[in-house]
């Protein structure tokens, strides 16, 4: 006799899971939740394990008319009957090849289903968290999340519910059958039991902690082509990295996965033979008394056959039930992880009153005595998305004390300070990367945390030094600011970011991909891509953190032409580093440890002394070499 295919992986599989799930504990209300997800898929639900039920019939079905075959037609003689049983056996076949074709539709219509809602909804919802949840989290913990989460997630609304639902059936017709037919033999059948089980068991342990370490492996092993494939990561080893110990690295990494995967896959197998061998083995077992009660009379030949094929249909559902707790937790647990990132509340909401912000022409930007605290790791992130183990529980640090200015309409005031002042955060603030602490910003008069976040986005345009594109074509990025423009339009980007002429010269145009992070394209050409596609977007308001720090002359030359542009009327708040930009400012704003230590134009403050001057001297004076002018 020989173990069912489907039957003997899916307990594999089911006795390589973590038995350490059995004693987590679930916070209340998650059985509710998950049904939540249940609801719209009932019907079909319904439908498909009611088409498990009629498969397990079919289980017990098989046996019997075979048991009908041998007793009542072959023995007797009787060859209508024997034919009309056959036709039926065949029917039966054919009957249960549908079941399993609409089962699999069935399953497959509510699992990708599922997992669909839930990958969308995750995603949603991570898409919505602020910018200091992204710093904290591990990226491969959240991919995590949306892949192998889901995945188990669904199953316990699939796999582990058909499967617990057709076991149960199947076993109880099973063992009411073979009672029916021989109660000696069932009973016999099942003190084998713990013989079945028991070593399935025993190595299900080993099998467990070498799927942990393997899982493990491949994880290391993973991050390790992540980092090195990755542009940045690629480059960093090539020009400090010894190729022959990155190789002996590598080859050290996935020597340890071949090894490991080599005892994995003989555990399975062992496994896999030693279920099937006890189950020969009490085929055997049946065959032998059953044989011997047959030779006496006390039982005919059909019913014998009946109990070995019945058999062999009862020890699959026992062993898999007996593990059903793990499949059932394993699941669960899946939905919990996934629940605990929904849980997690954005910091940066948009209010259920919220209004769009409707800006006449260019507003003007308003900090209204700010006062900003940085949120702490249990306010924006989970400590199972983080790489390491939180340390830090102090409280989170003031980094803006009282921040009080003001933007006039078409204004352009740059800030200027030490790092570590707080001049970025001013800038987060004003597209509301983050939320004030105490205080408030405005735009237009209004409050930023009063408007629509999709207004609020249209109004506010950020350029960053590190200008980021995505891996895909020049027009897709650029359309990424403004989906519906014409090529007309992107070309009129182009040429206000002074970019337009190098692509027209690349052989496939606005269709030419940028690479990676756009590593395609040189710092100076990536900065210009990312101004024309703030003006393709034509904010009202543009936040700058002057890209031009560390080009070469030539690139920011470009780049500051390409600045005039994108500023030319519009309200703008930029990051100076630049003395260039500094002395076309309509005002500086020093900023010192969080606060506005001065404030004025060029002349006024270096006249005055102090910081600016002081930074005057350190960073700014050099430039003086370079004709700010001939940058027209």
């Amino acid at each position: 006799m020989s173990m069912p295919g489907n039957n003997g992986f899916s307990m594999m599989a089911s006795f390589r899971r973590d038995p350490s799930v059995k004693h987590v504990k679930l916070p209340p209300g998650t059985f509710r939740r998950i049904l939540g997800y249940a609801r719209p898929y009932r019907r079909d639900l319904v439908l498909f394990l009611l088409l498990n039920s009629l498969a397990a019939v079919s289980v017990v079905a098989g046996p019997l008319l075979i048991q009908a075959i041998i007793d009542r037609g072959v023995i007797p003689k009787n060859n209508g009957l024997v034919i009309g049983l056959a036709l039926g056996l065949a029917g039966l076949a054919v009957v249960d090849a549908a079941l399993s074709l609409v089962q699999r539709w069935y399953s497959a219509k509510i699992g990708e289903g599922l997992i669909y809602d839930l990958r969308s909804q995750v995603f949603d919802h991570v898409q919505r968290m602020p910018v200091a949840f992204f710093m904290r989290a591990q990226t491969g913990s959240l991919v995590s999340r949306l892949n192998s989460d889901v995945i188990g997630a669904q199953r316990a609304l699939t796999t582990t519910l058909s499967s617990v639902v057709s076991n149960v059936i199947s076993l109880v017709l099973v063992l009411l059958a073979m009672f029916y037919l021989s109660w000696l033999v069932t009973l016999v059948a099942l003190l084998l039991l713990p013989v079945f089980i028991i070593p399935a068991k025993l190595v299900g342990r080993r099998l467990q902690k070498v799927s942990r370490e393997q899982m493990v492996l491949d994880a290391e092993m993973g991050s390790l082509m992540t980092e090195r494939f990755n542009v940045s990561g690629a480059m960093l080893a090539k020009l400090y990295g010894r190729p022959e110990e990155e190789s002996e690295r590598f080859s050290r990494r996935a020597g340890r996965v071949r090894d490991i995967g080599i005892v994995s896959s003989m555990y399975g197998r062992v496994f896999f033979t030693a279920l099937t061998l006890v189950a020969s083995l009490a085929t055997a077992m049946v065959y032998g008394i059953g044989g011997v009660l047959s030779v006496g009379g006390g039982l005919q030949i059909g019913t014998l056959v009946a109990l070995a094929a019945l058999l062999n249909r009862m020890y699959g559902p026992l062993t898999a039930l007996s593990n059903v707790q793990v499949d059932v937790m394993t699941a669960l647990v899946s939905f919990d992880r996934l629940f605990e990132v929904l849980d997690l509340k954005p910091m940066v909401a948009e209010r259920p009153d919220a209004r769009p912000l409707e800006a006449d022409g260019a507003p003007g930007i308003d900090f209204d005595h700010v006062v900003f605290r940085y949120p702490a790791a249990e306010e924006v992130s989970l400590a199972s998305l983080e790489s390491i183990a939180r340390t830090d529980t102090s409280p989170a640090k003031q980094v803006l004390h009282g921040v009080d200015f003001t933007v006039e309409p078409g204004q352009m005031v740059a800030l200027v300070g030490p790092s570590g002042a707080g001049k970025s955060t001013m800038t987060h603030l004003v597209s509301r990367l983050y939320d004030v602490s105490e205080g408030a910003v405005r735009i237009g008069g209004r409050d930023v945390r009063d408007v629509t976040l999709a207004s609020l986005g249209e109004t506010v345009g950020v350029v960053t030094q590190d200008a980021h594109l995505f891996h895909d074509s020049i027009r897709s990025n650029l359309l990424y600011a403004r989906p519906g423009a014409t090529d007309e339009e992107l070309w009129a980007a182009l040429e206000g970011a002074q970019i337009r002429a190098l692509v027209e010269a690349m052989p496939e145009g606005l269709d030419t991909v940028v690479g990676d992070r756009g590593y395609r394209l040189s710092g100076g050409e990536k900065q210009r891509m990312a101004l024309a596609r703030l003006l393709l977007k034509a904010p009202a308001v543009v936040v700058l953190d002057e890209a031009t720090a560390h080009l070469d002359s030539e690139s920011e030359a470009a780049v500051q032409r390409a600045l005039r542009t994108a500023l030319a009327g519009r309200t703008s708040l930029v990051i100076a580093h630049r003395l260039s930009t500094i002395r076309e400012a309509d005002q500086i704003l020093v900023v010192e440890g969080g606060r506005i230590a001065d404030r004025g134009r060029h002349e006024e403050l270096l006249a005055r002394g102090g910081l600016y001057a002081e930074l005057y001297r350190t960073q700014f004076a050099a430039q003086e070499t370079l004709d700010p002018t001939a940058l027209k």
